[in-house]
């Protein structure tokens, strides 16, 4: 039996998208708004959803408690009310913090810490009520 399990967490964050090597017609050209040079923040929501099979004594597949615990340790308490460009966060220096390369690095952040049973499926990432991304590992 293969389950599905997903939890959902926020944050809010600041960040500014600029290549540094491109004009400032260009950046704003590319990136509008997410150019701005004081930044922009965001009311972020995220969704990580678990796969696999349940522990046949609890009948989880992962305590919905500890996954909360653990999206909060490794990610939400990090990038919560931060400046994601200039504050210390999981993103490798020059990696712009983009809705695409957050859930990716998201994702690399809680695989490690999953039980044996179950494995990431998906990372979802909402940036705005019109735009959010998903990540599934491939």
């Amino acid at each position: 039996m293969l389950v599905y399990l997903s939890r959902r967490e926020s944050f809010n964050a600041a960040h500014q998208l600029w290549v540094p090597s491109w004009s400032e017609e260009k950046n704003f050209r590319m990136f509008g708004k997410c150019a701005n040079k004081n930044f922009h923040g965001h009311n972020y929501e995220l969704w990580v959803t678990l796969k696999g099979q349940p522990d046949p004594v609890t009948g989880f597949l992962m305590d919905a408690k500890v996954l909360a615990k653990l999206m909060r340790e490794k990610v939400t308490d990090i990038l919560d009310h931060s400046n994601m460009n200039m504050d210390p966060n999981f993103l490798p220096e020059g990696v712009l913090p983009t809705t695409e390369n957050l859930v990716y690095y998201i994702w690399q952040e809680l695989a490690p810490f999953l039980p044996e049973n179950c494995q990431l499926h998906c990372v979802k990432l909402q940036e705005t009520p019109k735009i959010y991304c998903e990540y599934f590992g491939e």
